[in-house]
């Protein structure tokens, strides 16, 4: 079967670490801090492909992380920002928040996409000396990169959709008016994957076709290969609805026609409504009356009806340029706008924290930017320690903490790191 879904999970690097460092140099006195800053993390990045045409190799890898960046240095050497990691996808994947479904990107275009930012790069000591903390001994660990479970879908690109029941000549039309060569036999579901097939015009014009594997009645609720092929037809800017209008497999035309609009319509009711041309196949083994009577009940609901044969060429020199004359008149190839909202860091409370009670009595404080203070100080320092505790303060948590009714001496936890609560 076709793979066109996989779900990866995706990690950006880590910003470097500032570095702590001293100036040291013969005969200069007290030199001060120069600890360099940490280079950026890298960013997870997603690009078209047009080699690529299935999303298989993401059913072998599904963990993609970038490099962290590097570590400043001393002598105010910064350290160099991680390289993206760029994960190259088939042209028309949409990248979804394996969660929420929402979209984070549509990769259409040629233009590559960042979906997972990179971590800043943390504050060497020098940005932390003041005339009365001149010998900092903490830096500013690096951020975070944002870290995602994505699911990756992959929407065929192509101009024209051919839909309609099995075995009604689909696949023998596409191989007709293009170079594509799909597998063809008289059988219910030959075609299991989308092919799709370059059709020329002229010299210089053309258009994508693609043969859509046949639908049943129930698709749209997932019967049979359901969904995975109605997310191609989403694609197509016009649908070439294939009849077999002689009946030869003991089918009405007239109901193939409506089941089939129906499981698009249940779909989508946007693909419902896309332009829609009716071609009548097999009209070589179909008689005048019947295709008479297919053309009048087409034609009534307003769609343009195109009597061909396949498997003769009758009707199918003229159906490339027929075709190709409606494109002209249609809006390009459907992308998807991003639905999903990245947090903006500057709309949320840098400081946010929360105080709870833990079973064993101890006051846990999960505080993000604390955790990462202390990640970068050095509490067996004196000046480290007084810079802790002005943020614990300045950050409202002492107050909190007084609020909540803490006593002397219990026990304050932040992550790894527990102290005792003195007045």
């Amino acid at each position: 079967m076709f793979i066109d879904t996989a779900t990866i999970h995706i990690a950006a690097g880590n910003g470097g670490n500032g570095a702590v460092s001293f100036h040291r140099e013969k005969y200069v006195a007290a030199g001060g801090p120069d600890g360099g800053d940490g280079g950026r993390g890298g960013n997870i990045v997603f690009a078209a492909d047009s080699n690529l045409s299935t999303l298989m190799d993401f059913r072998y890898r599904r963990k993609y992380a970038a490099q962290n960046g590097e570590d400043g240095r001393g002598g105010r050497c910064s350290g160099k920002n991680a390289p993206d990691l760029v994960i190259r996808v088939p042209r028309g994947t949409v990248i979804r928040d394996a969660e929420s479904g929402l979209v984070i990107a549509d990769i259409s275009g040629d233009a590559p996409v960042v979906v997972a930012r990179g971590g800043r790069g943390g504050w060497g000591n020098v940005h932390f000396a003041t005339p009365t903390r001149q010998i900092p001994k903490f830096a500013k660990p690096g951020g975070k990169g944002e870290e995602l479970e994505v699911r990756l879908e992959l929407k065929l690109i192509a101009d024209v959709g051919l839909v309609g029941f099995p075995n009604v000549g689909k696949s023998t039309l596409i191989s007709t008016i293009s170079a594509a060569k799909p597998k063809i036999a008289n059988y219910h579901f030959t075609t299991l994957s989308p092919v799709l097939g370059v059709v020329r015009v002229g010299p210089e014009a053309s258009f994508v076709a693609a043969d859509i594997p046949g639908l049943i009645e129930g698709a749209a609720e997932g019967v049979g290969l359901g969904h995975d092929f109605l997310r191609h037809v989403d694609r197509c800017r016009l649908l070439l609805h294939v009849v077999d209008v002689s009946g030869s497999e003991g089918r009405d035309p007239k109901e193939d026609f409506e089941k089939i609009n129906k499981e698009l319509e249940q779909f989508s009711a946007t693909l419902a409504q896309r332009p829609q041309m009716v071609i009548g196949n097999k009209c070589d083994i179909a008689s005048p009356e019947q295709i008479a009577d297919f053309r009048a009940f087409v034609e009534e609901k307003g769609l343009r009806f195109l009597p061909v044969s396949a498997a003769t060429r009758q009707g199918v020199d003229a159906l490339p340029g027929t075709v190709y004359e409606q494109l002209r008149l249609l809006p390009p190839v459907a992308v998807y706008e991003p639905e999903y909202v990245r947090p903006n860091p500057a709309l949320q409370d840098p400081r946010a924290f929360t105080v709870t009670r833990a079973e064993d009595g101890a006051w846990e404080v999960d505080a993000p930017w604390l955790e990462r203070i202390l990640e970068g100080s050095d509490v067996s320092d004196y000046e480290s320690l007084q810079y802790f505790q002005r943020q614990l303060a300045d950050g409202g948590v002492i107050a909190r903490l007084v609020e909540l009714g803490v006593q002397e001496n219990d026990t304050i936890r932040i992550g790894e790191f527990e102290f005792d609560y003195v007045f």
